[in-house]
């Protein structure tokens, strides 16, 4: 019979071959986590563009940028091609993403963001970090800068930007020190602070004070809670290429 070509069952056994194959992929992908999942779905809306700069297939290398398939991460995914942003390290960003102590801290808000990873450091008045019209840290401020600026420190090859916010109509018991003014010195503040932690000069690019002109989107301007100083960690290359 073997010699007269009755070889169907290697043609049955090469189908069952390809479906437990496929069975497999499919369950490897539903078992993966979201930076996976999220780069198959990009190589497959366009097989022929990475998803990953540092990768010519689907599946990531160490190092390789983070990419996010939640559009919950992203403010507005269009804004930055995922081909050309170098975001922080991942680690950096798991550090921040996955340690209870910040997820669980009421004064720290933390995003990953198209640009890079934001901090928000929250002044609210039940719990402030800073003395009330004052650049000068509460010893609770102290503690909740230096934790995140240790972190920041171990990542030498970020690039950190610092701005100061305060909400709207911001009224002081200063004389001539209003919203810009506030905004501006707490965010040297936070500089002052982040430096002596072990952040290097040469990381910081930026250091701002914007008053009342930007509020969190989900507070209302004149909310206190928009007092506050965010840190924007960036990949170098962010930078770099920004001045392109």
């Amino acid at each position: 019979m073997a010699a007269g070509g009755g070889g169907s069952w290697k043609v049955a056994f090469a189908d069952f071959v390809t479906a437990m194959m496929a069975l497999f992929l499919v369950l490897w992908i539903m078992n993966q986590d979201q930076a996976v999942k999220g780069i198959v779905q990009e190589h497959f809306k366009n097989p022929w563009k990475s998803a990953l700069s540092d990768s010519t297939g689907i599946i990531p290398i160490k190092n390789a940028d983070m990419v996010m398939s939640s559009r919950a991460n992203f403010e507005n995914p269009s804004v930055v091609p995922l081909e050309t942003v170098k975001r922080p390290n991942e680690d950096l960003i798991k550090v921040f993403l996955q340690t209870p102590e910040y997820r669980e801290n009421r004064s720290i808000q933390i995003e990953l963001t198209p640009e890079g990873l934001l901090i928000n450091f929250l002044d609210s008045p039940g719990r402030p970090i800073f003395e009330k019209d004052s650049a000068d840290f509460t010893d609770y401020g102290k503690y909740v800068f230096n934790t995140v600026a240790w972190d920041i420190a171990r990542y030498p090859s970020t690039i950190v930007e610092l701005e100061g916010h305060t909400e709207k109509g911001f009224k002081s018991v200063r004389a001539n020190y209003g919203s810009w003014e506030v905004s501006a010195d707490r965010a040297n503040s936070a500089r002052r602070l982040l430096a002596a932690s072990g952040v290097k000069e040469m990381q910081i690019s930026k250091v701002a004070g914007f008053g009342g002109t930007k509020p969190l989107k989900d507070r209302k301007p004149e909310d206190p809670t928009n007092r506050r100083v965010t840190i924007m960690v960036r990949g170098e290359q962010n930078i770099i290429e920004s001045v392109q």
